[in-house]
């Protein structure tokens, strides 16, 4: 599976399996986020078998179920780090659904179980990403019109349209998509999060997206 068939085929699962992730599962998910935090400077980190994250009152209400695995995105704090979270996490994201796993953004519907993790100085954890063998492999989104988070002035280029339609499968808070993507004049790519709960995160997620759907050598940010 390559990454571009891993965003038609990832959706968010709450509920999950019983069983420990296979050693190559957990080799796969180690590699990458060993490569993921040298590019970044992010701390993300991987919790297996922990179950008190999503035991308590708040995963009852998020619907979760069964999850003893996830991943925890920590970096140091400032205004850049959700929008790092976002597009890190989703590379993690990607990543996992190519191993055969399944997974599910959260934000807030959790326990911090600080024994799960490290924080270095400076570092906030932002977000965690649970992840394992799903019960189901969820449902496909809802997506806004293109045209909603989207302004080209003139005929939209076929790499920024499929750069879009990638966008459109990106996972975001409450499903919100509160982001614009505009084809500015001197033909680079600008990309703002609007006004919501977590819309950096969001933001970074939908421009993963957008690189891997455009081509990263087909356009440049603004």
């Amino acid at each position: 599976m390559t990454r571009s068939e891993a965003i038609e085929a990832r959706h968010s699962v709450r509920q999950y399996l019983e069983g420990p992730l296979t050693p190559d599962e957990l080799a796969g998910l180690r590699s990458e986020i060993d490569a993921c935090n040298r590019e970044s400077g992010l701390h993300i980190q991987l919790a297996i078998d922990e179950p008190k994250a999503f035991s308590g009152s708040m995963a009852r209400y998020g619907k979760f179920s069964g999850v003893t695995n996830y991943l925890t995105l920590v970096g140091k704090a400032g205004p850049d780090l959700q929008e790092k979270c976002g597009y890190w996490g989703e590379r993690l994201v990607l990543k996992a659904q190519m191993l055969g796993l399944n997974t599910c953004w959260v934000a807030l519907t959790f326990n911090k179980v600080r024994s799960a993790y490290v924080l270095d100085d400076g570092e906030k954890l932002a977000a965690v990403i649970a992840l394992g063998h799903g019960a189901t492999q969820g449902v496909p989104h809802v997506s806004k019109p293109m045209d909603e988070v989207s302004k080209v002035d003139g005929p939209m280029p076929d790499w920024f349209r499929a750069g879009m339609d990638a966008v459109l499968l990106a996972p975001t808070a409450v499903n919100q998509q509160k982001f614009l993507f505009t084809l500015e004049e001197d033909g680079r790519v600008s990309a703002q999060p609007g006004h919501a709960f977590y819309a950096k995160m969001d933001l970074g997620i939908a421009k993963y997206h957008f690189e891997l759907g455009a081509g990263k050598g087909s356009f440049q940010w603004k």
